[in-house]
């Protein structure tokens, strides 16, 4: 299992849209939701996802397909 934090960032397209959701269930990756806001117009989200690292990289491409901003995080710093 691997463990990564990360940051998404939703368009004002995609907040009504099941993400996480679909993130969990069709990629079983395990989700821990640590901060977030959500507006009507945008929305962010700091999430620990745990799964092995292909089914991650799966995910995070899938996310990224979608129009989701995902940046890693460090030690509670973004990485560029």
């Amino acid at each position: 299992m691997t463990r990564m934090r990360l940051r998404l960032t939703f368009p004002p397209s995609l907040i009504q849209e099941p993400i996480l959701y679909r993130l969990v269930k069709d990629f079983d990756i395990v989700i821990n939701i640590r901060r977030a806001d959500v507006k009507a117009d945008y929305g962010w989200v700091v999430l620990e996802v745990d799964a092995d690292e292909a089914t991650l990289q799966r995910g995070v491409a899938w996310l990224k397909e979608r129009g989701v901003q995902v940046d890693p995080i460090e030690r509670d710093v973004i990485v560029p």
